[in-house]
């Protein structure tokens, strides 16, 4: 079985254990980019999915050009979406547009061979985000459930399965974080060990 990753920088942080864990079960592969990507996390570029608006993009070149050859297409996107203007209070991907992106993803993915997976965003911690200085955007905990619970309801209406990363890792303790939003390398190992585990229980129950 071969699965294929279009996600933020949280997924290009714990893609190399995901990788490991899947070693001889699994072929890994993942939006083209990582070394441009690792040049500036918060800038979405390579291998950096970004905002929903920036998967939906991508994934209709895809179509366009051929499709995705892998079995399984786990998706993320959000974090980009709820970055706030502190002057403003706007957000990057409003909540209403966001939705209409996530349809005209599933909508997309329809065309090509793989089956759509989702995976959760994970959290964000709004006291040590936005006090750290010259990032120059916010993030609000608010918004990550807001987002959280719209994609939900599209995924549940749409059948398509979830994988909870958010709740994982938010039940992993205090301490997550390595800077404003992104975690250290033992909270990605321990993601990356959850996202192997809900593989494999879903090849094996026959579910693709």
């Amino acid at each position: 079985m071969k699965i294929y990753i279009i996600g933020d920088s949280i997924s290009i942080q714990y893609g190399p254990h995901l990788e490991g864990y899947l070693k001889g079960v699994m072929a890994y592969s993942r939006k083209e980019g990582v070394d441009e990507a690792l040049l500036n996390l918060d800038k979405p570029q390579g291998a950096n999915g970004g905002d929903s608006s920036m998967v939906l993009a991508y994934l209709k070149e895809r179509r366009r050009t051929g499709g995705i050859d892998a079995d399984l297409l786990l998706v993320n996107c959000g974090l980009h979406d709820i970055k706030t203007d502190p002057a403003t209070g706007a957000k990057q991907v409003p909540l209403d547009q966001y939705e209409r992106n996530l349809s005209a993803i599933l909508e997309t993915v329809e065309a090509m061979r793989p089956r759509f997976v989702w995976i959760r965003t994970t959290p964000c911690d709004e006291a040590v985000h936005n006090c750290r200085p010259g990032i120059g955007f916010h993030r609000f905990a608010a918004d990550c459930a807001a987002y959280n619970a719209t994609a939900d309801r599209i995924m549940r209406d749409a059948g398509v399965p979830s994988i909870d990363l958010h709740t994982f890792t938010r039940n992993l303790g205090p301490d997550l974080y390595c800077d404003h939003v992104h975690f250290n390398d033992a909270v990605r190992e321990k993601q990356a060990a959850f996202i192997a585990g809900w593989l494999q229980a879903f090849a094996v129950a026959g579910f693709f």
